[in-house]
């Protein structure tokens, strides 16, 4: 698939071209056999296809993890970054080309951990976006290290013996942050809930929080065992304004009545408890969007590369 510089239609041409889940298909993915991120990358490029989306109007931002290979492998715009500086690189982009379809990808210690001061902030600043948190409770691609939402007791490489303090509640992090708009919870080994998660962030019009549960087969294979063995350890929310497929009712019985619009109560249900609860905790699309806030004037291709030479020119030695 070629980049173009501008898009068909704007370019006054009819955009007569539909794509197909190859078409999105960057490098081949490196990431270990068995590790979650490859069906996580199934299912956006699943995503991609289902909505159509112009590979020359969606872009993918990442940091620095295992995670963060995302835009490698996909075949759109994409900026591989700095270790938990994402979500700033993806405001800026959609904040001057809000036309763009903007997904964020970060691990569990790429955003809440060196990026956490920009998840809050990105959060509270509600900008139309998808932040996807790949959480595998460790550092993977540093080889083990203990990350925020690694589980109690569990021993890394920097704490042979365990981790002290109790791991980090991403969920429940998002749903306390002021103007938090979308926050749900997946997981990669169901892929039927993560595209339908995944649907219901990209449709939201604000910036989605997905927190996607993620095996990692080298370092923390033993994390999401039980949750993966025994369903019944599953909990399911489900609402009409929510994710409720019936197709999974027989392997996932677990279910519980929750309405997305009930912020405390998505934030009851974030507590930490025996069972694992996925689906839509909160969504508001009628919180103020930094965007619409902040009305930058509209350039043309040409503006944009003088106002950012002249930019970069005043740094110039």
């Amino acid at each position: 698939m070629t980049h173009y510089g501008c898009s068909l239609l704007s370019c006054g041409v009819i955009d007569e071209r539909t794509f197909e889940m190859d078409d999105y298909q960057g490098a081949v993915a490196r990431w270990c056999p068995g590790c979650g991120d490859h069906s996580i990358l199934t299912a956006v490029q699943r995503l991609l296809e289902e909505e159509q989306l112009k590979p020359e109007e969606t872009v993918f931002v990442s940091g620095i993890g295992c995670s963060s290979r995302f835009p490698h492998y996909l075949n759109t715009y994409g900026f591989h970054g700095l270790h938990g500086r994402a979500l700033p690189v993806a405001t800026g982009v959609k904040l001057e080309r809000p036309e763009l379809n903007v997904f964020v990808v970060m691990g569990d210690g790429d955003c809440c951990s060196i990026g956490a001061g920009h998840w809050i902030h990105a959060t509270r600043y509600n900008v139309d976006m998808v932040a996807l948190l790949l959480d595998n409770n460790m550092y993977g691609l540093t080889k083990g290290q203990t990350s925020p939402t690694t589980p109690l007791h569990f021993p890394s490489n920097t704490q042979p013996r365990g981790t002290y303090l109790e791991a980090l509640n991403p969920v429940q992090a998002t749903l306390g942050v002021t103007n938090a708009s979308f926050v749900a919870q997946t997981a990669e080994w169901i892929p039927a809930h993560l595209y339908e998660t995944l649907k219901a962030a990209y449709h939201h019009k604000g910036f989605s929080f997905v927190r996607i549960l993620q095996r990692c087969p080298v370092y923390t294979a033993s994390v999401y065992d039980e949750a993966v063995r025994k369903p019944d350890v599953i909990e399911m929310m489900v609402h009409d304004d929510g994710i409720y497929l019936p197709d999974l009712d027989q392997i996932y019985k677990q279910k519980i009545v929750h309405n997305p619009k009930d912020i405390d109560g998505a934030r009851r249900l974030a507590e930490v408890t025996e069972r694992v609860r996925l689906g839509v905790f909160y969504r508001n699309e009628a919180l103020p969007r930094y965007e619409d806030l902040r009305r930058l004037p509209a350039h043309t291709a040409e503006e944009r590369v003088r106002l950012l030479s002249e930019e970069l020119d005043r740094y110039a030695v």
